[in-house]
């Protein structure tokens, strides 16, 4: 979208301004794509489900293309329907075509040799059935692809083509449900999350000319001429167990965009970091996603609403602490997992000091109008926190595969989307004042579902509707469930999976080893040298 276009600029033409300059450092992305439809899709079994649905409807001739961090080809994506590697492979020797590009996965090898090499194995599956599936490697020096998306075409008719762009991976423990039991089929993880380790994600279904603009940003990645496998003989040798082919075929010509579908406009925002040789679609790297964030914040008003799976980095709570000090009626809500995925002695120091210092600094800042929480089942156990949502003033939101780290902003490779709902902006504008967005735009609609399944109230639940009461809401579910556990659970359990949240402390011995850990290994830094340090992206 044409960044000038004024109708739906809100807030005195501020939000439609995110748009600009975020994409500087990178090239070939949109700014913005009109006439979508955009589904939020909350939890993994319902994104399974959806992603069923569509590619069992695919016939000879259509065409798949998808990326991901880890993909489990034995993962169900129903209980008792195909695993993913089956459908997948079934569609490519149904003459569907099938193309994927999934990370290498190194880590996993050093972490569990003997059962982690999933991405090889599904790969394999696909390949071996006519699909085309590439271990691709061509990252930055301890980066990963991180990027989860999924384009579908279909031959015969566009206006039934959809991608999905989401945090959710296609791997064990991704397909779990509202009652938060956690997917049978489970990921090892520190213990106190269980055998059986409960799972809140999401992701985003999209329809529209924003399909062209997904399908596009894989292209680009297919198409990078650098080879996969030629840094040392060991990567060679893990494509070759994957039965990949070392000159991957061309992607055909570029069909025209989908139809205008709904009323809503996507902005694609990416990570690459900077890396020899470089991405050639991005010979600088690009830094779109952190350059959005800034930008949003710095705009927000009444709330700013965080899922995430960290919440650390110095530049992250740096651009949060200043919205907060800046504008005196907004509020910080942020939901994290209560513990990190591994928290052993050598993993997790790391980690929770990172946390542990972004927390401080924001709180810093105004102590009274932010909060932190995590969440827990039914049964008590923690709910793992793995979704990537941010919704600021019911207006702007963003939904993908980005962490609120440094990693995500400025190493790995990252894309998530950011919505915004231009048929509520057309009938109400938020408030100058109090931010206060529109009451049918789709980012309220997603606030409510979100918070009415977190604090255990009907969506129509009047509280739920002002953000002004948020934090005050959040606090008291959060105190009625940390009291009932204090006092033994002897009376009847308060609804809702709110805990206030606390990240466990990190001796003054441990930091000395564990802050130059997460500076140069857990939370690297991808941006050119001479923005290091600063809070530039």
């Amino acid at each position: 979208m044409d960044s000038s276009a004024g109708y739906w600029f809100l807030n005195g033409d501020e939000w439609g301004n995110v748009a600009t300059d975020v994409h500087a450092g990178g090239e070939g992305t949109p700014s913005w794509s009109e006439g979508n439809l955009v589904r939020p899709l909350v939890h993994g079994a319902t994104y399974f489900a959806r992603l069923h649905e569509e590619l069992s409807a695919l016939q000879a001739g259509d065409r798949v293309w998808f990326t991901d961090w880890r993909g489990d080809g034995d993962e169900r994506l129903t209980p008792d329907g195909p695993t993913i590697g089956e459908l997948l492979a079934r569609l490519a020797r149904a003459g569907v075509e099938v193309r994927g590009l999934v990370w290498r996965s190194h880590g996993e090898r050093v972490s569990a040799p003997m059962s982690n090499l999933s991405n090889e194995h599904l790969s394999r599956q696909i390949n071996d059935a006519g699909g085309e599936v590439l271990l691709d490697q061509r990252v930055r020096l301890f980066g990963c692809h991180h990027q989860k998306l999924f384009v579908i075409r279909n031959r015969n008719d566009p206006s039934r083509d959809v991608a999905f762009v989401g945090g959710i991976d296609l791997s064990h423990s991704r397909r779990d449900d509202a009652d938060h039991s956690g997917d049978p089929q489970a990921v090892d993880m520190d213990p106190r999350y269980g055998k059986q380790p409960p799972w809140h994600d999401a992701a985003l279904e999209l329809r529209g000319p924003v399909v062209a603009d997904v399908l596009k940003l894989f292209a680009e990645r297919w198409d990078d001429p650098h080879p996969l496998d030629h840094r040392t003989p060991y990567r060679m040798l893990l494509q070759r167990l994957a039965d990949m082919p070392r000159h991957p075929e061309p992607l055909p010509e570029t069909a025209p965009p989908p139809p205008p579908a709904g009323p809503h406009a996507v902005q694609l925002l990416r990570t690459y970091g900077v890396k020899h040789p470089p991405f050639p679609f991005a010979p600088h790297g690009e830094r779109s996603v952190a350059r959005a964030y800034t930008k949003a914040f710095g705009l927000a008003r009444s709330l700013i609403y965080i899922e995430d799976q960290y919440l650390w980095s110095a530049e992250v709570a740096a651009g949060i602490a200043a919205a907060l000090e800046q504008n005196p009626g907004l509020n910080v809500i942020a939901v994290v997992p209560r513990y990190p995925d591994s928290d052993g002695p050598l993993g997790g120091p790391p980690k929770r000091l990172g946390q542990l210092r972004a927390i401080e600094t924001i709180r810093r800042a105004a102590p009274d109008r932010f909060g932190v929480f995590n969440l827990e089942n039914k049964t008590g156990t923690p709910i793992y926190v793995h979704a990537k949502i941010c919704i600021i003033d019911d207006t702007w939101f963003t939904c993908g595969s980005d962490n609120f780290n440094r990693r995500s902003w400025t190493t790995d490779s990252e894309l998530t989307c950011a919505v915004i709902d231009t048929s509520a902006a057309q009938r109400e504008a938020p408030n100058a004042d109090t931010g206060r967005g529109s009451s049918g735009s789709l980012a309220h609609g997603l606030r409510l579902q979100l918070w009415a399944e977190h604090l255990g109230l009907e969506e129509s639940d009047p509280r739920l509707h002002d953000p002004a009461d948020a934090l005050d809401l959040w606090n008291a579910a959060a105190d009625a469930l940390d009291n009932w556990h204090k006092t033994g659970g002897r009376s009847p359990r308060p609804k809702g999976h709110a805990r206030h949240h606390s990240t466990a402390p990190v001796s003054p011995l441990q930091r000395l080893w564990a802050s130059p850990a997460n500076r140069f290994l857990v939370d690297p830094d991808g941006r050119p040298g001479k923005m290091r340090g600063t809070t530039r992206f």
